[in-house]
């Protein structure tokens, strides 16, 4: 809009000085507007996340506990002369699975402080694990808490596992206190979602036949007459009592079975051998899927002997129990694929003994989850008898 105004009489208006004063405005407000840029702070870095701790609930044992004892404040071993059965070692073993505790933020790093008196001839190991959003476990890794657990993905849930050892006869170790302190490590998660990974590990096995009838396994399963399950020689993929959350597929010389994961053995303990060379807890210089016992009988590695120093008699990476060893076709000790279904792209499966036809493997309790495999129940031959141990474990074995 245009605005006129009443034409003015006399000298003309002096505009120098007054465009001189809007000119001087205009630049102490530019220098204003500097000064006021020039002050304000730069934005400051993210902290790190705080650190999330919480200490273990040691009071209340439960069913997937397996010989330990809570007594004048402490776990502790409660039978000396209780060793698992694929190891057949003169010591006494107790586990405890502590309840799983649920953090406000996922995390990937898990470092354990012990309170606990451990004499000479005992030990105590603390492996923790986690539970993703997806539902799915990660493997069981050793804590301290000098050696935080690094997991493979990020994780919503942790859970604490104490494994005791003592000579027989001789003290337990005493644990007080178990203080878990969670955070996230950082970069990328070395394990990808599951939707992207590919398919579950697969590899040649050297199959035993773990017998044992009447003895206990690693975690706390009394073994039956044609029992359906595996050990494997690495407790970082040992199944809780009664369930299935870490099993593999075993296919030999008949068919195919899938069998959860219940004892530790053959040989080692410590020998995830299904794991890339870098993840793997000891013999990281052995390649994936190649187990101990077999790089010491074929080529004498290590000197031909396990990590306990025994000269290992046959290559054998995998035990299984009598109803899954002639399930799968084996009539003595044997080659077998063996495809570890936790990994990679695998599911979480549970899996339960049957003596059906053609039984149906489902990693959910209903008819519309996806099926991983079958069972077609086999049994032994009439007047077969049960092996009291294995080729390649327990007293008399390794």
């Amino acid at each position: 809009m245009l605005t006129l105004r009443p034409r003015r009489r006399g000298p003309a208006p002096r505009r120098g000085p007054r465009t001189t004063r809007a000119l001087s405005g205009t630049v102490c407000l530019l220098a204003l507007a500097g000064t006021t840029l020039a002050a304000a702070p730069a934005p400051a870095a993210p902290s790190p996340p705080a650190e999330v701790s919480w200490r273990a609930d040691l009071t209340s044992t439960g069913a997937d506990d397996v010989n330990v004892r809570y007594d004048a404040g402490a776990l502790r071993v409660r039978d000396g002369s209780l060793s698992p059965a694929s190891l057949g070692r003169d010591r006494g073993y107790a586990s405890a699975v502590l309840e799983p505790h649920h953090v406000d933020r996922p995390v990937n790093r898990v470092a354990v402080d012990l309170d606990a008196t451990v004499p000479g001839t005992a030990s105590v190991e603390v492996d923790v694990r986690g539970r993703a959003a997806d539902g799915t476990w990660t493997e069981w890794r050793r804590a301290t808490a000098d050696a935080p657990a690094e997991l493979p993905r990020d994780v919503v849930d942790v859970q604490a596992r104490l494994t005791l050892w003592n000579a027989k006869g001789e003290p337990t170790a005493v644990v007080r206190a178990v203080t878990l302190t969670a955070d996230d490590a950082g970069g990328a998660p070395a394990d990808p979602a599951p939707e992207t990974r590919a398919s579950a590990f697969a590899a040649p096995v050297y199959a035993t036949r773990e017998g044992l009838v009447g003895y206990t396994t690693a975690n706390g399963h009394i073994i039956q007459a044609d029992d359906h399950f595996v050990a494997l020689p690495s407790r970082r993929a040992l199944s809780p009592k009664g369930s299935g959350q870490y099993a593999v597929q075993v296919c030999g010389p008949a068919r195919c079975e899938t069998a959860p994961v219940w004892d530790v053995g053959p040989w080692n303990t410590h020998d995830d051998h299904w794991n890339p060379s870098a993840q793997r807890e000891q013999w990281k210089d052995l390649p994936q899927g190649l187990p101990e016992a077999q790089a010491a009988y074929e080529d004498g590695y290590n000197g031909g002997r396990d990590e306990f120093g025994r000269q290992v008699a046959n290559p054998a990476g995998i035990d299984l129990a009598d109803g899954t060893f002639f399930n799968v076709g084996l009539d003595d000790n044997g080659w077998v694929t063996v495809t570890y279904l936790w990994t990679e792209g695998g599911v979480d499966t549970t899996s339960f003994p049957t003596r059906g036809t053609d039984v149906g493997v489902r990693p959910q309790a209903t008819t519309t989850s996806t099926r991983v495999a079958g069972l077609r129940g086999r049994r032994p031959a009439p007047g077969r008898p049960h092996l009291p141990t294995s080729s390649g474990s327990a007293p008399g074995g390794a």
